[in-house]
């Protein structure tokens, strides 16, 4: 499912324009950004979190030259599954 699609559904299910789904949608993932970016989690009891996770710094290699490098310590934005989406999703 793309965006249009996504923006589709939640007019159908909600009653919303196409229009106002898409910007409800845009809020949404703005806000979630704007968390993550701050350093905060979202949690959305039932469906999952979304969080940034340290990742340490650490060695790697270049497969075309098989030299040995350095990747730098990065942060990268994850999702954990809540137990309400893994239930529906197994069941």
């Amino acid at each position: 499912m793309n965006k249009t699609e996504l923006v589709s559904a939640i007019a159908a299910k909600s009653g919303l324009s196409k229009k106002n789904s898409e910007a409800a949608l845009n809020a949404m993932i703005a806000s979630v950004e704007d968390a993550l970016v701050a350093g905060e989690k979202v949690v959305l009891v039932g469906f999952g979190t979304f969080e940034v996770k340290q990742r340490a710094e650490r060695k790697g290699r270049n497969p075309q030259t098989k030299e040995e490098i350095i990747i730098p310590a990065s942060k990268a934005p994850v999702f954990k599954a809540g137990k309400g989406l893994k239930d529906k999703i197994n069941g």
